[in-house]
Order: C-alpha cells, then structure tokens, then sequence
C-alpha cells in the first residue's frame, strides 16, 4: 500500500526560490515507489520546482476563481499549466470557510487538480469528508502542535484513529493524513500504526540541519513494501 509524505516549504526562506528548488532535487532523490514525496510550494515557486523534480507537486493554496478580474487570487487554471498536481486548502495558517472549500474543490475538479483539506478538528473532519465532490486526502492536524516539538501521534494518538475510523465511514475514497509536531521516524510509524495513510510535515525537514537527514530519517518511518497502490 503507498504511503504519502507530503513537505510543506510554507514561505520558509530555506523552501523559497532557488532554496526551494535545490530542497525538491533533494526530495526527489528518495522517491522510491512505496512512499510518494508531494512538495507544497508556494506559487511563485511552483513552475520552478515542478520543471526541476521529478515528483508530483501541490501548491499551497488556490481560489475559486475563474478567468477574469480577480487580482491576488490564485487561478485553478494557472496552477495547473505551472505544472501543479494538487493544491491544499484550508491550511491552519490560512483558513477558509466550508463555503468556500466547496467552490474550491468543484472548480479544481474542472480543471483536474488534486486537493488535500486541512481540519483541525475531528468534528471538522467529519464534515469535509461529507463534502460533494470530496476532497481527495483530508490531513488532521492540531493547531496548537504546527511547529512544535511534540506529535500529534504522541500527544493525541486518538485524534489520528477516530478521524481514520470517521473519514473512511463517510467516504472510503478519500485518504487521510495526519500531521503536526512530526519531527522524527518513530513518529511516522506511530501514525502508520494508528492506520493514517501518510504524514504532513514542515520545518522537520526543511528548516533542519541536515535536511538529508532529516528527509531520510522519517522516510524510515514508514513500511518498506506493500502491494496494492493508492493513487492520489
């Protein structure tokens, strides 16, 4: 079964511009088949990483905009032709209402971009799983553990089960991802264990002394092998 890391540059100096890009090379050196590595990169950088790696890049936010006059807004359309796979909304650092994830998600199905919706909650996660069209991974993470030191599968290891128990009950088509505080390997196959289908980091790896390290150390954490794929 594939597993999901997905790396989030946030506006992080070391995940911005020629930074970002040297951090995707990186990334895609550990591709492996088994654990997909997804880099979410701001936009300004997305055509960059996406013509210099060979993984399948998200974009960190994305509106629901048509061609027009729109301005700040970021175009579905101009993700897609920078090269962008999928976009998350709803981050903790920038959330949005569920009126607004729905519009999301509908013009990212026109123009056939993934999405990952953050909730924060599991009450949350109930909810953006019962959404039409549904969300093709929902990530739950506390936001009091974002940039901590402290996991969520350490500090609220029944957050991660309950919300897989509820997102498959609801749509067992959507994949759920669990993260904050994820900073090492034992981390990771806590997660795994408690049967989320992958992880969502940030400065764990990015902002880190060796990000090599770093990087290769919490892919560690995840089963070796499996069998039948999860395409995203």
């Amino acid at each position: 079964m594939k597993h999901f890391l997905f790396v989030n540059f946030k506006t992080y100096e070391e995940g911005t511009g020629a930074k970002a890009v040297a951090l995707s090379k990186l990334l895609s050196s550990f591709s492996d088949g088994v654990v997909e590595i997804i880099p979410v990169v701001q936009a300004a950088d997305l055509k960059a990483v996406c013509f210099a790696s060979q993984l399948r890049v998200f974009a960190q936010h994305c509106d629901a905009v048509n061609y027009g006059s729109n301005t700040g807004k970021i175009l579905p359309e101009a993700l897609r032709a920078a090269g962008a796979h999928g976009t998350v909304l709803n981050h903790a650092e920038n959330k949005i209402g569920n009126d607004a994830i729905k519009a999301t998600l509908a013009r990212c199905r026109e123009v056939g971009l993934k999405v990952m919706v953050c909730a924060e909650t599991l009450r949350r996660a109930k909810e953006i799983a019962a959404f039409s069209p549904a969300p093709d991974f929902i990530a739950v993470e506390p936001p009091e553990l974002i940039g901590g030191d402290i996991s969520v599968s350490t500090a609220n290891p029944k957050l991660i089960s309950d919300s897989v128990k509820e997102i498959r009950r609801i749509n067992s088509g959507i994949i759920p991802i669990t993260g904050a505080g994820i900073k090492s390997n034992l981390d990771v196959s806590k997660a795994i264990e408690l049967g989320t289908m992958g992880v969502f980091v940030a400065s764990g790896i990015v902002c880190a002394k060796d990000r090599e390290f770093a990087a290769r150390q919490l892919l560690s954490g995840f089963p070796k092998s499996g069998s039948d794929s999860v395409e995203p």
